[in-house]
C-alpha cells in the first residue's frame, strides 16, 4: 500500500497532465459522426473515443506509478474496494453523452485520492483547449493549451459570496437536471443558472466565473474526484448534500455511488446551509 502525499503528488503533475492532455488527443482523433456507441449495463454509452483514452491512461498510469491502484469508469471490474493508501480515479471521457451530440463540453478527468480524499486533480476540456488542475493545500491554475503544447498557467481561486444584491452564480447540468437541484438554486439570492457539460462546471467554480454546484441526484466517484480535487485545491469546498465530507473509493461490490454532492466556491457558504 503506498501513501502519495502533496509534496510527492507536486512531483507527478506534469507527467500525469501530459498523460491526461494525450488521452484527449486521441478522443479528439475519434470520427464522432462514424463512430460505434455502444450501451452499458447501466444505460449510459461508451464510444471507441472512451475506451482509446482508457487504454492511454492506463498505459501511462502503469509506467509512471504502477504500484498504486487506479479505478476507471472502464475498469470497475478490475477494482478491488475499499482502497487503502492511494489510488488513481479516472474518468476517461465525461460527457459522452455530450461527446455523441458533437457539442465541446466533455472531460477527462484523473485524480489521486489518498486516504478516501482527493488531493490532486487533472479536469481537461479538449475541445476547449482548457484544463484545470490542483493539489489540495498547494493552489490551482487554469491552462490553455493546443494538441499537447501546455500553454502558460494561470493560477485561479474560487470567488468569495457575492455581495448582497448581486447574485449567485449556479452551474448546471445540461442534461442531468433533477427538481431537488432546481429548488436549491431557487433558494440562493437572485440565482442565475449557467449551463455547463460534464465536469467542466467544477472548472468554473475552481476559477471564480461560478459560485456553486449543486447535485441532489447519483453520480459516480469518477464523475467527481478531479474536480472536487480542483475547486478545494482553488479554494472552495466540495460536500455530501448536508455540508459533510465527501469519502471516495471506500464501497464495496462496485458501487461507486456518491447520491449528492455540492461545490461551494466560498467554504463559509457552507456553514449556512
Amino acid at each position: 500500500m503506498r501513501v502519495i502525499d502533496d509534496a510527492a503528488a507536486s512531483g507527478l503533475m506534469e507527467p500525469l497532465t501530459a498523460l491526461v492532455v494525450k488521452a484527449g488527443e486521441a478522443i479528439l482523433a475519434v470520427n464522432r459522426a462514424a463512430m460505434r456507441v455502444d450501451g452499458k449495463q447501466d444505460g449510459s454509452p461508451v464510444t471507441e473515443a472512451d475506451l482509446a483514452a482508457d487504454r492511454i491512461i492506463a498505459e501511462g498510469l502503469a509506467e509512471l506509478a504502477g504500484d498504486v491502484p487506479m479505478l476507471s469508469e472502464e475498469r470497475t471490474q478490475l477494482a478491488a474496494p475499499p482502497f487503502r493508501g492511494s489510488f488513481f480515479l479516472i474518468d476517461p471521457l465525461d460527457g459522452t453523452k455530450e461527446f455523441v451530440a458533437g457539442r465541446d463540453e466533455f472531460t477527462v478527468n484523473l485524480a489521486l485520492v489518498t486516504e478516501g480524499v482527493p488531493l490532486l486533480g487533472i479536469v481537461s476540456a479538449p475541445a476547449l483547449g482548457l484544463l484545470w488542475r490542483g493539489i489540495a493545500g498547494r493552489g490551482a491554475e487554469r491552462v490553455s493549451f493546443d494538441g499537447t503544447m501546455i500553454g502558460t498557467a494561470e493560477p485561479i481561486r474560487t470567488r468569495r459570496l457575492p455581495p448582497q444584491g448581486e447574485p449567485w452564480i449556479a452551474a448546471v447540468s445540461r442534461s442531468h437536471g433533477d427538481p431537488k437541484s432546481e429548488a436549491f438554486i431557487d433558494n440562493r439570492p437572485n440565482a442565475v443558472r449557467k449551463t455547463c457539460g460534464s465536469a467542466v462546471k467544477f472548472g468554473r467554480i475552481a476559477e471564480g466565473s461560478a459560485d456553486i454546484y449543486p447535485r441532489f441526484g447519483p453520480t459516480s466517484e469518477w464523475d467527481v474526484g478531479a474536480g472536487s480535487a480542483v475547486v478545494t485545491a482553488a479554494g472552495g469546498r466540495v460536500t455530501d448534500g448536508k455540508g459533510g465530507e465527501l469519502r471516495f473509493g471506500q464501497r464495496s461490490g462496485g458501487g461507486f455511488i456518491i447520491p449528492e454532492f455540492i461545490a461551494w466556491g466560498d467554504p463559509q457558504a457552507v456553514q449556512s446551509y
